[in-house]
């Protein structure tokens, strides 16, 4: 079980990096291209399509036309889980 969070805002500070803010005033420095793999987060590679992020104004997650989804959670413990989300990219 884990910390319920939620994405308040977002700011794209480089290509595939965001600054992303939580509802606990924490924020996060994220490099998304590590874990941008698969069938569902490989079409983020596309720096146009990554740009399209926004917030679901309902559960808070980042959200992309695309379906792909980050929950709040993983994304407020990014330091901590970077590496697993890297493995899993990978394979």
């Amino acid at each position: 079980m884990h910390d319920i969070h939620r994405v308040e805002s977002f700011e794209i500070v480089g290509p595939f990096i965001l600054l992303v803010g939580f509802d606990d005033d924490t924020e996060q420095l994220i490099n998304f291209k590590p874990a941008l793999a698969g069938e569902l987060f490989g079409p983020l590679r596309n720096l146009s399509l990554f740009n399209e992020v926004r917030v679901d104004p309902e559960v808070h997650p980042l959200v992309w036309p695309n379906g792909a989804d980050f929950d709040p959670a993983t994304l407020h413990d990014w330091p901590e889980l970077v590496d697993a989300l890297r493995a899993q990219a990978r394979e």
